[in-house]
């Protein structure tokens, strides 16, 4: 019999191992998927984490795939670290892109290559606002952060299909529910001929950096920290939360908005309603899955990417249903709330004589 011992302090080792474990029970328990849906676990596995990988093209895809997932996850762990609990990232995302979207659609063939910056502005712009209204309500009426970015979730997706079913569908679109697509001009300068890749992925890994730095070699990075660990000791050494309440989520909500910029003028090329993908809350798992840390987000983002590319694969290869991402990304969400037990508690066994007296002691 197992019993769960209490630490002493906490494990540094299964602070990073718990990730780890926790993928190595999300690939079990896919493998026993893939084998009671009747397929051949080989394959699917095959599709998830070889296909991804296996070419130039395909690194190309995946890491245009993760770069808006760590874009979001690096604004939602500066929220997270302060204790203030930012899950309508998605909302800020499409916000975001139909900012973006609005400018990219002035363009003609007139405009010259400054329209680019211009357009990353008012999507790092639009998630701004879009958080700040959840920073207002908090900061205001203490309204509950959570519930206020979820709803606005729902109402960004509103604005979106208000638009494209209305003043910006494209007159020529045979009344498909769409904008017109942007002009060349608007579109994120590609990396390499013939893939996708754009500059988005620099931006990303730029982002990562200055993060680091801002979280671990500034006294604002500190302040947010040590106000999320210990709000009392936060005003005791004078450290302003509403400060740090502003901070996170306009930080989260512009990392957010550029990211639904990268996505609408880079592989998208227009806004549909389906700009959408899920990214703000995949994103979440990619935060926590990556402890917070920029370096540890980079890889849960790339491990999140493959998922979705291999849940797009499982579909048109196996025959197996789209949501199978959505199964593999909740599987590891949960194999690693399980597996975080580790860090406070250790597993120990027990004799029988033990577990009997352990049973008796109980009652």
């Amino acid at each position: 019999m197992f019993k769960l011992e209490q630490r002493p302090q906490p494990s540094k080792l299964w602070t990073y191992a718990a990730p780890l474990l926790a993928l190595a029970v999300t690939v079990g328990i896919g493998v026993l998927l893939f084998i009671l849906l009747g397929k051949d676990p080989v394959k699917g596995l095959q599709a998830f984490f070889w296909e991804p990988i296996k070419s130039a093209y395909a690194l190309g895809e995946l890491a245009m795939k993760a770069t808006p997932l760590l874009l979001i996850a690096l604004g939602l762990a500066v929220c997270f670290r302060s204790n203030i609990w930012n899950i309508g990232a998605e909302g800020q995302f499409v916000i975001g892109a139909v900012a973006a979207g609005g400018v990219a659609l002035l363009a003609d063939k007139s405009t010259g290559g400054w329209i680019i910056p211009v357009i990353l502005l008012a999507g790092v712009l639009g998630g701004m606002a879009w958080a700040a209204i959840v920073a207002l309500l908090r900061d205001r009426f203490n309204a509950n952060e959570i519930l206020v970015s979820l709803m606005l979730v729902y109402i960004a997706t509103l604005v979106l299909s208000y638009l494209v079913y209305g003043p910006w569908k494209d007159p020529a679109g045979y009344n498909f529910p769409q904008s017109k697509l942007f002009e060349p001009i608007t579109q994120i300068p590609k990396l390499i001929a013939g893939s996708r890749l754009n500059i988005g992925v620099f931006l990303a890994l730029g982002a990562a950096a200055l993060l680091w730095v801002f979280l671990f070699r500034t006294r604002a990075g500190f302040a947010l920290q040590v106000g999320g660990l210990a709000p009392a000791a936060a005003r005791y050494a004078g450290f302003s939360s509403r400060r740090a309440l502003w901070t996170a989520l306009l930080v989260s909500g512009a990392t957010a908005g550029l990211a639904g910029a990268l996505e609408v003028a880079g592989p998208i090329g227009q806004l549909t309603p389906y700009v959408p993908a899920g990214y703000g809350f995949a994103a979440i798992i990619v935060a926590f899955v990556g402890r917070l840390h920029p370096v540890g987000m980079i890889f849960s983002a790339i491990l999140m990417s493959m998922f979705y590319i291999g849940g797009e694969l499982a579909q048109s290869r196996l025959g197996l249903p789209k949501a199978l991402s959505g199964v593999f990304q909740g599987l590891l969400l949960f194999s690693l709330l399980a597996c975080d037990t580790l860090i406070a508690y250790r597993v120990r066994w027990m004799g029988r004589a033990q577990a009997v007296a352990a049973a008796q002691g109980g009652r």
